[in-house]
């Protein structure tokens, strides 16, 4: 392929590569394919899947990389429903290549398993409830998908913050088992694809 040499030109060639640059580099962090996260992703360097954390004041269950791991509501018994794309850019189900792969501390394995997802991947559970991390949530130490409401393809979804106990964390200042309504996306706690 040829390039035109003129800075402006360069720039309106270049772009569509860029662009499809971009998407490529964002389907390989998606988690929606062969991509997939596991004990050796580094992160916080504990070598495991599945840690405990502090976030916000609570015990939460974090990935590798220190980020909050949420539950939803509907997906129990292994059932996985956030299937779409639309679904999964916002939340990122917690893959592993092989259910070997699967570490954890020792007080906290054997609440966790894995089940097949539509793909073919294998989506970690916790207490037979698919986990995911949230777009929202940029850093380790955030959670603010709990209590989010959102809908993908017909099914409506209450997502909460995973913890050790497999029970939902309760917001710093809230009663108990009564997690934040608010959402971060600005609208009240729900959202609709």
């Amino acid at each position: 392929m040829r390039f035109p040499t003129t800075p402006t030109s360069w720039r309106a060639a270049a772009l569509p590569l860029v662009t499809v640059a971009v998407l490529a580099l964002a389907g390989c962090g998606s988690n929606g394919g062969s991509g997939s996260t596991t004990a050796n992703d580094g992160g916080q360097g504990s070598g495991q899947v599945v840690t405990v954390s502090d976030a916000s004041g609570r015990s939460v269950l974090v990935d590798a990389a220190g980020k909050a791991l949420y539950t939803s509501d509907q997906e129990k018994n292994g059932q996985v429903l956030c299937t779409s794309g639309a679904c999964g850019a916002i939340w990122t189900p917690l893959t592993v290549s092989s259910t070997s792969g699967l570490t954890a501390p020792s007080a906290l394995a054997q609440k966790l398993g894995t089940v097949a997802r539509p793909d073919g991947s294998t989506q970690v559970t916790l207490g037979h409830r698919p986990l995911y991390t949230f777009s929202f949530d940029h850093s380790a130490g955030e959670v603010n998908g709990d209590g989010t409401k959102d809908s993908f393809d017909g099914t409506d979804f209450t997502w909460h913050v995973a913890t050790p106990s497999g029970r939902t964390a309760a917001a710093p200042g809230s009663p108990s088992g009564s997690p934040s309504s608010s959402s971060p996306y600005g609208n009240g706690g729900g959202y609709s694809y």
